[in-house]
């Protein structure tokens, strides 16, 4: 590079280190296609708002423990180098500032992230499941649906459709699961398809007495044929396991055989163990979770109620938590009365309300808000897998505070005697089976307003101290200042650009738009509006004739600039970067001229997507003049005779 933008960049990098809270604080180093990537030993000591100011900087967030400061491609190599350079960590590659950020959590904060990670993919099947039970509860209840034939046909379906999903979650888990720890994703379907098996008992109706379990003898143990309907520790284990399989299998098993061979041994052996070891430990630990949280109940009077209530919902995430319907029946057999439904009750609208606060702290994120409200309104009718799962789990405080929520409800609970006369609905539904006595309608309302409250405020409070991550979108960065030079090339290449230019599809495949893609980064547009592509091989082809700027040493990634001066970034898979290289193979170099349709590189699409990784690839028209527009295509098929966007010139 040239000293001017040398001097430039040592000007960056110097009011990054002091941003980020000097030399001390950082951990390590790194960069992909468009980020620089920091891990800091305190991210709290870093200032994000100041470094959305930074000469150059397009955007910053932090995620996976880095904060990932957007300088856009090309760019970005250049700043790293420099930066990397002054604070004497240069050569650091993605994966080793990897193995940096994972050292930097404890090996429990390492397992829920993996749980986290576990339920992005599957998150919006959860959400759709629980809106459905909300709504099909809804309209059960009411008298004018039950009498009018279609609607009650409709509701029926509703129904139908929800205890599917919810039925069918653990085959769910088990191929995200799988996916995850990098096995393939259909052996963790496979795998899922046998917990789920109808050659097996149900398992609810196993837990309640009323089916017939047969048990087989194989080395010396009782192997009890019970299906892992809810078992959703079961299943995250089991794609583990079945993952970790598959990757032994791949690499023992010689390679003329190994089509046929490891898939068979990975299943018979991850069956093996599911039934004989993993099954049986993941029920009995989970029986023994809800054995406990009843027998404080029984006996431990307020105390027992509120640690009840305070943990009844980490019963969900074992799935384990169908098996109370039973004891709650002999309850009102025995009784009359069921006081376990207001405490889960109010153990479920505790994490409703946590759901609020971390809203609230995180307002301004739009995905945030796209993910908590539905998730809120679905905890309402009693569903909180989705609060769970996609919210408090996954940023460990909220689900801290919503137990503290539940807890104060349940204190209510015992202080009041509130019980209900049935069982089967909670939240807004359960307010009709609360038994009447002693103002017990009052005492209910009253018990899930202190618990929504105290899930809410706690949240609050422990977000000051554990919130960390800030997760918010990366925010745009307006005046990115030009130097005279580089101000009169812009101007040059505009003068030259036609009002309409043309690109043509650069693979085969199905195009879709940007939003679409599965980063945050690419489908926010922080490095610029664009189009992507689902492609049906893998080759990659110029979309223009210009000229390559600069080919990654990763090969996962080239900017390219058109005849007109447009610059293009084009970006095989999502963090494809951590492939090293490895099954993309370059046709072009830097400074190559090359024409609309050209080879441009080939990848190896099959062993990417078994390695884990998505193979979509974006086209990002990274610096648009001001008085162009991009056009682009609508979704659908993408041949490189197929127009995929243009650009514009506005009309004055």
């Amino acid at each position: 590079m040239d000293a001017n933008k040398r001097q430039r960049y040592e000007k960056i990098s110097v009011e990054l280190t002091r941003l980020v809270g000097g030399r001390e604080n950082i951990q390590g180093v790194a960069h992909c296609a468009t980020r620089l990537r920091i891990v800091l030993n305190d991210n709290e000591q870093a200032d994000l708002k100041a470094i959305e100011d930074v000469d150059l900087a397009k955007g910053v967030f932090v995620a996976g423990d880095q904060v990932q400061i957007i300088f856009g491609a090309g760019l970005v190599n250049d700043v790293y180098e420099v930066f990397a350079e002054q604070n004497h960590m240069k050569n650091m590659s993605l994966s080793d500032l990897k193995t940096v950020a994972n050292k930097k959590m404890n090996p429990l904060q390492r397992i829920i992230k993996a749980l986290s990670d576990v339920f992005v993919d599957i998150m919006p099947g959860i959400l759709a499941a629980a809106l459905l039970t909300g709504l099909s509860g809804v309209l059960g209840n009411l008298e004018f649906v039950r009498a009018n034939d279609t609607l009650y046909g409709i509701n029926r379906l509703i129904n139908i459709s929800s205890g599917a999903i919810f039925g069918f979650l653990p085959l769910a888990v088990a191929y995200s699961a799988c996916k995850r720890f990098g096995g393939r994703p259909i052996l963790g379907i496979v795998i899922g398809c046998i917990m789920l098996s109808d050659s097996l008992a149900n398992a609810y109706s196993a837990a309640q007495g009323t089916v017939e379990v047969t048990t087989l003898h194989i080395f010396g143990l009782g192997v009890e044929l019970v299906g892992f309907q809810g078992g959703i520790i079961v299943a995250l284990l089991m794609g583990f396991v079945t993952a970790k399989l598959d990757l032994f299998f791949e690499k023992k098993v010689p390679e003329v055989i190994r089509l046929l061979l490891s898939p068979l041994l990975t299943t018979l052996v991850g069956a093996l163990l599911l039934f004989t070891i993993i099954g049986p430990a993941g029920r009995g630990l989970s029986s023994g979770i809800t054995n406990a949280l009843v027998w404080m109940t029984q006996n431990l009077d307020v105390f027992g109620y509120a640690v009840f209530s305070g943990l009844q919902q980490l019963v969900v995430i074992t799935g384990l938590h169908h098996i109370f319907g039973a004891i709650e029946a002999q309850l009102l057999a025995d009784t009359g009365r069921n006081f376990l439904n207001p405490l889960m009750s109010v153990a479920i609208i505790a994490q409703g309300g946590a759901v609020l606060g971390y809203l609230v702290r995180h307002r301004k994120n739009v995905k945030t808000r796209e993910l908590c409200i539905p998730s809120f309104v679905s905890v309402l009718f009693g569903i909180t897998e989705p609060a769970l799962f996609g919210i408090n789990l996954r940023y460990r405080f909220p689900i801290i505070g919503g137990c503290i929520g539940g807890a104060m409800g349940g204190v209510v609970v015992y202080l009041t005697n509130l019980a209900a006369v049935g069982f089967g609905t909670t939240v807004l539904p359960g307010i009709a089976l609360a038994d009447p006595a002693g103002n017990g309608y009052v005492n209910y309302v009253t018990a899930h307003a202190i618990a929504i409250a105290g899930g809410f405020v706690m949240t609050l409070v422990l977000g000051q101290f554990m919130d960390k991550v800030q997760d918010e979108e990366p925010v745009m960065d307006a005046g990115v200042e030009l130097s005279e030079t580089e101000t009169q090339e812009n101007v040059s290449k505009e003068m030259e650009a036609p009002d309409e230019e043309v690109f043509y599809g650069y693979a085969h495949g199905q195009m879709i738009a940007m939003e679409a893609v599965k980063d945050d980064t690419f489908a926010s547009k922080a490095l610029g509006d664009g189009v992507a592509v689902l492609p049906d091989e893998g080759k990659v082809y110029a979309p223009a004739d210009g000229t390559i700027v600069s080919v990654f040493d990763t090969k996962h990634a080239l900017c390219f600039t058109s005849v007109s001066g447009t610059e293009i970034l084009i970006h095989i898979g999502v963090d494809t970067v951590n492939l090293k290289g490895k099954y993309f193979t370059a046709h072009v170099k830097e400074g190559d001229s090359v024409k609309r349709g050209q080879l441009l590189v080939e990848f190896e699409k099959e062993q990417i997507e078994k390695a884990g990784f998505d193979t979509v690839i974006p086209m990002i028209f990274t610096d648009l003049p001001d008085d162009r527009r991009l056009e682009k295509t609508a979704s659908g098929p993408l041949t490189v005779e197929t127009k995929a966007a243009a650009v514009l010139r506005n009309k004055v």
